[in-house]
This record gives structure tokens, C-alpha cells and sequence, in this order.
């Protein structure tokens, strides 16, 4: 592609993962920002709803009806899920890639979609096109694919943690638990009481333990690595903060391996990797070492040198948990290199 400009078009751009995939495609030297759409804000300028903006994107949000999406190159949804699945095809046939940050895709099984996001599917055939976006695993299918489904934030965490262990046989897979904490921004901008911040400061609580939409997408992610399907417990949990996505996954050892050679394991899966940071032995990560940067920091122990491994894993939600990793994948996708406009340094403190 060499220095050709990519014309980018962004569908639905008003929420907290558009504003961040804004943000870092102003900043890429090969991205040409060519329209942003939104229904109820058509005509407002970006840098009016996000201050932060101001002298970087100089565009309005337009309406969906006007935004002639199929002269980009490449579009993104930032839309609630539902949305990229009724305007896909019409794209692709255009020539137009298209990377979906939302769930239409990311699920191979139509009925299992069907059954969590309470909606029928308008195009499952284009389901079975599309390549899940986790470079670390499918790199080489992102590299020729006109479909991408953009993990979601908690998948993202739980699946590089326990996907070295899952390919090296490492583990048990049939008992194998996730105990994830997210920052208030994973549950988007909307106004909802339990969001607000006389509720979400000072408090913390578990919720979707029944069962969350992210489960069946882990779930699926974690089979592929090992071949067959895995029995996980996910419980996911809110924290006050606003970004920033904590995973402590327990899996028993299913051969012998010292804490050394977990370690190694680790370094090794993710060696060549530019955005996963397998930390020394004995580490805690900390959300904010991540925090607004494109990476996923993560520690390996054996308890006591018991059975249990246990791996810490943190991501910033709206970076490598969504538009870092959209961005990263449309680098794949254009033959860039991977760390273009994905090389800011964490904010801290």
C-alpha cells in the first residue's frame, strides 16, 4: 500500500469508543478521516462534543442518509449491536472493507448469537467470513480479510491470558475461571442510574453471573486454541474507575511445570508480539500501567507451587479492549506497520 492515503469512514462515533478511535486515527499518518455519522447529532461538530478534539478533526457528524460511506476505504462501526449486520453487505460489495467494534460477528454460531443479543441475524453467511480480530491468534487470516469482528474487552484479557496455557496442553480445560473487574466506560456513554457517579464511585459489585454476552465469546475463542471446547466460569464485576480491565484467571495444572517454565511459555507465545507484555516473574500489573495505551500487561504464578496457575492480565478497555485493537487490525488489514499510531506511552498517573 506504500503511502497511499486510506480514506476512513466511522459509523456511529458518538460514544466512548469512537471518540477513542477518533482520536488515534487523527493521529495516523496513513488514515484520511473522510465521515463520521450519527443520527441524532448530524451537522453538530465533533470538537463541539469532545473538547478533546478541538484542531485535531475538523469534520461534523453527518447523517447516516448523506454519508456516501461506500467511497471510503475501510468503515468502522461504533454502533450498539445490530447495526453494522444490516449495513455490511452492502459495503463489502462496494469494495469497501469493514472492521465491526460491536458483537454482529464475532459469534460463528448463529443460533448461540441469536440466543444472547435477543435479535435474528440478517446475514449469517457473512458471519462465517468474518475473521475475529485478535491479532495474537489470526494475524495471517486479518492480513487478506474484508470482514473483521472486533473482540470485545473482557474477551481480549481473558483469551491472551489463557491461550498460551490452552496451546501447550498446559491446563485443564474443563473447570477453568475468569474473574474479570472493567471500568464504568465498558458500559458506554448512556445515561442509566447504575452508571451514574453518586453509584458507581465508592462501591463495587459483581453482575452477569448467570451469564454475560462476553461468556459464549470467550468461550469459543478458548476452544480454538485448544481444539476442543472448555468448561469457564466468567464473572465479570464493576469497578469505580473509568478505564481499565483487570482478569485473574485460575486453570489446574493438568501436567507437571514448574513456575519457570510458565514463565517461559509465556515468553515465548508473545515474544514477537508488540502489544502483549509478559511482565517478570512475580508481578502484579496494574490497569493504569495501561491506561490509554494499545497494550495487554500480563503476569504468570503458581501459588505456593500448587496446582493452580493463576495469570493477571490488563488491558485499557477502549484501546486494546476496542479502537487500539480496531486500529491495530486495519494496519494488519493494509499492510502497515502494526504499531502505526499505537505507540502512546500509558497516562500516569
Amino acid at each position: 500500500m506504500g503511502s497511499t492515503m486510506i480514506k476512513v469512514g466511522i459509523v456511529g462515533g458518538t460514544g466512548y469508543t469512537g471518540v477513542e478511535l477518533l482520536g488515534l486515527l487523527a493521529m495516523h499518518p496513513q488514515a484520511a478521516l473522510q465521515v463520521i455519522t450519527s443520527r441524532a447529532d448530524a451537522g453538530t461538530p465533533v470538537s463541539q462534543m469532545f473538547p478533546s478534539l478541538r484542531g485535531v478533526v475538523d469534520l461534523s457528524f453527518t447523517h447516516p442518509d448523506e454519508a456516501q460511506l461506500e467511497k471510503c476505504d475501510l468503515v468502522f462501526f461504533a454502533t450498539p449491536n445490530g447495526i453494522a449486520m444490516q449495513q455490511v453487505r452492502a459495503l463489502l460489495d462496494a469494495g469497501v472493507k469493514v472492521i465491526d467494534l460491536a458483537a454482529d460477528f464475532r459469534l460463528q454460531d448463529i443460533a448461540e448469537w441469536e440466543k444472547w443479543y435477543s435479535m435474528s441475524h440478517v446475514c449469517p453467511d457473512l458471519v462465517a467470513e468474518a475473521v475475529y480480530g485478535l491479532p495474537e491468534v489470526n494475524r495471517a487470516h486479518i492480513k487478506t480479510a474484508r470482514l473483521v469482528a472486533n473482540p470485545g474487552c473482557y474477551p481480549t484479557a481473558v483469551q491472551l491470558g489463557f491461550i498460551p496455557l490452552l496451546e501447550a496442553g498446559m491446563i485443564e480445560s474443563d473447570n477453568l475461571i475468569a474473574d474479570a473487574k472493567s471500568g464504568v466506560s465498558g458500559a458506554g456513554r448512556k445515561a442509566e442510574v447504575s452508571f451514574l457517579f453518586s453509584e458507581a464511585a465508592d462501591n463495587f459489585k459483581a453482575y452477569g453471573v448467570a451469564g454475560h454476552r462476553h461468556l459464549p465469546e470467550i468461550k469459543q475463542g478458548l476452544a480454538r486454541a485448544q481444539g476442543k471446547p472448555v468448561g469457564l466460569t466468567f464473572v465479570p464485576h464493576l469497578t469505580p474507575m473509568i478505564r481499565g480491565i483487570h482478569a485473574t484467571l485460575y486453570g489446574r495444572l493438568a501436567r507437571d511445570a514448574n513456575l519457570a517454565d510458565l514463565q517461559a511459555l509465556f515468553e515465548r507465545r508473545y515474544a514477537s508480539e508488540p502489544f502483549v507484555d509478559v511482565m517478570p516473574a512475580g508481578s502484579h500489573p496494574e490497569t493504569r500501567s495501561v491506561r490509554g495505551a494499545n497494550k495487554c500487561r500480563i503476569a504468570v504464578h503458581r501459588p505456593q507451587g500448587g496446582d493452580v496457575v493463576v495469570v493477571l492480565s490488563v488491558i485499557d478497555n477502549l484501546v486494546k479492549g476496542a479502537a487500539g485493537q480496531a486500529v491495530q487490525n486495519m494496519n494488519i488489514m493494509f499492510g502497515l506497520p502494526e504499531d502505526t499510531a499505537l505507540n502512546s506511552v500509558p497516562l500516569l498517573p
